[in-house]
């Protein structure tokens, strides 16, 4: 009679502990790594910096899943702990779509920019590592369900060689800072390549009228050379293949000294510009390309130091 007696309690006490070990080995643990390790690597490598975006991931990815913690302390039975076992496979991919969704409106330059006009819908940036220097970068971005994306990589331009100046003036060799729309007519030396907007090619006796004194200072002419630092536009090759007009200084604002004119985005010659932007060709051709006058585009240009003023 001891000897079954002994048995059933000793089996007794052996149920007891297998079901308390079979809770915790399946219950928290896995899950929680399966969480873990699905939501780092997203965070990683979509966000690519802290911020209010990385500090909601981990409270979303619980919520997705069903958090670990709160099923081991509120699950009634195994049934339920086994019910939730599936959702650590979901939540991967829950994850990954909200934060590429994301972060991608907080983490270009674009979006940080606040004196765009509301109305604009593609958006170039032109920055340096400080005034001193005509090397800079250009990107593109575009305006998708009211959040700028970017459009092409980062591209190597030239600016002026004295680098950008706050203060411009016309003959010396920088490019001014600001925020500046993009003339209604295109041009160049070949022909239109498909722009949308209004496109010239150039012929002979065309000019852009640098001259202060004139009465069409800082604007295309076709004739007499206007004098002062006017441009045969016809014979700059290849810097004036194709080009667009950025508005500075248009229209005209009178000052003493005058304020600057002729200020493009071309081709790129073997250096800085005389105060344009420039670009390799290639790259030229598919930003003149993308333009449409239809989205209000505009152009921002500063050293990278200084975008925050706009």
């Amino acid at each position: 009679m001891r000897t079954p007696f002994r048995q059933a309690v000793f089996g007794a006490i052996a149920v007891a502990l297998l079901g308390g070990l079979g809770l915790t080995s399946c219950a928290t643990p896995g899950r929680n790594g399966t969480v873990d390790a699905g939501s780092a690597p997203v965070d990683t490598s979509v966000t690519g910096a802290p911020g209010p975006t990385d500090a909601e991931s981990p409270s979303s990815s619980p919520s997705a899943s069903g958090s670990p913690s709160a099923s081991a302390s509120r699950s009634p039975s195994p049934s339920a702990s086994r019910s939730t076992k599936p959702s650590p496979s979901r939540s991967p991919s829950q994850v990954t779509t909200s934060k590429a969704a994301t972060p991608a409106a907080e983490s270009n330059i674009a979006s940080r920019l606040r004196t765009i006009p509301a109305g604009t819908r593609q958006l170039i940036v032109v920055y340096s590592s400080g005034y001193g220097t005509s090397v800079a970068s250009l990107e593109t971005f575009e305006k998708v369900n009211g959040v700028w994306r970017p459009k092409f990589g980062v591209m190597s331009a030239r600016i002026g060689n004295k680098g950008f100046s706050d203060s411009h003036v016309e003959g010396v060799a920088t490019t001014p800072t600001g925020v500046y729309g993009i003339g209604s007519t295109m041009y160049g030396v070949h022909g239109n390549p498909g722009v949308k907007y209004s496109y010239h090619q150039l012929v002979a006796n065309d000019y852009w009228d640098e001259n202060p004194s004139s009465s069409t200072y800082n604007s295309f002419v076709h004739g007499t050379d206007p004098g002062g630092y006017s441009e045969a536009l016809w014979q700059t090759v290849p810097q004036y293949n194709y080009f667009a007009v950025i508005n500075y200084n248009i229209p005209v604002r009178a000052a003493t000294p005058a304020r600057g004119s002729g200020i493009f985005l071309h081709v790129m010659g073997s250096g800085g510009t005389a105060g344009c932007v420039s670009l390799t060709q290639s790259d030229l051709l598919r930003v003149l390309e993308w333009l449409d006058p239809a989205t209000s585009p505009r152009i921002v240009m500063a050293p990278s130091q200084n975008l925050g003023r706009y």
